[in-house]
């Protein structure tokens, strides 16, 4: 198991292929970029890709696979999306039928796949940094929030936004905000800081995904956007078809971190612009 979890993600996703590994990927390959997965059927999806684009923090789009393929050409040739991921949730006219390791026969031919960024990415380099990532540390799933902030919606398309909690150190808050705002393409900087109850939520305890983590003294609870939000957009919105990864079970790509990395002075240009 530990050339799986140390190797190359093929390894990984082949063990996950095999049954053999159904745990959350939250602190393997650190270097590696972890996605988020949503599968809808071909007419849907161009809604959804809209969806997207107006709502780029918590669904920012990785990869694209056409209708009648289940390989991520760009992000992890050789791999398979229905087979590849240790947990996928089915939804199907908002409900959640099922929670299962292979999905092939809830997919088809028709369904196209998106990848979205997860924030498991910028925790490497948050690591690197000294920060302490205590989901991490407690080796348990993050924990995620449903909020009162609405997403953008479009037609058919809309819900609440989810986020992830991490507690940081108070004196270590700006680099995170620093650090993370350099991976837009995996949820970027926070959303909100510290007032929990201003988004909407009751007990940093309860989270309604993951679970929860201790926050010491010299911490505050710090939010980002998350992919699990058009899992929430599936049961508000009710579309015929929705397949997801479950919260914490992740698809691991084959792509650097540093491949999705954004200079801070393109940032600050864009900024003052």
């Amino acid at each position: 198991m530990s050339n799986v979890l140390s190797g190359h993600p093929r390894m990984l996703r082949q063990s996950i292929r095999k049954g053999k590994f159904i745990r959350s990927t939250g602190g393997l390959h650190l270097g590696k970029v972890q996605a988020n997965l949503v599968m809808l059927p071909a007419s849907e999806a161009l809604e959804f890709l809209i969806f997207c684009f107006r709502n780029p923090k918590p669904c920012p789009v990785i990869e694209v696979v056409e209708a009648g393929s289940f390989e991520p050409i760009v992000s992890a040739p050789g791999a398979d999306l229905r087979t590849d991921i240790p947990k996928y949730l089915v939804y199907e006219n908002g409900k959640l039928v099922t929670e299962t390791t292979d999905i092939t026969k809830y997919s088809n031919q028709q369904m196209v796949s998106f990848l979205l960024g997860c924030s498991y990415t910028f925790e490497y380099a948050l690591l690197n940094a000294g920060i302490p990532i205590r989901h991490i540390e407690q080796n348990t799933i993050v924990p995620m929030y449903v909020t009162s902030i609405d997403t953008k919606p479009t037609h058919n398309l809309y819900g609440p936004l989810v986020v992830t909690m991490r507690p940081i150190p108070k004196r270590q808050l700006e680099k995170t905000i620093q650090i993370t705002s350099q991976y837009p393409s995996v949820h970027g900087s926070p959303v909100h800081v510290d007032n929990f109850q201003d988004i909407g939520i009751k007990n940093l305890s309860k989270p309604d995904f993951g679970d929860p983590v201790e926050i010491k003294k010299d911490e505050i609870p710090v939010f980002w956007a998350c992919g699990i939000t058009p899992q929430i957009v599936a049961q508000t919105s009710k579309p015929p078809l929705m397949i997801t990864h479950s919260p914490g079970h992740m698809f691991v790509t084959d792509l650097d971190n540093d491949k999705l990395l954004v200079d801070e002075s393109i940032l600050i240009n864009r900024l003052e612009d």
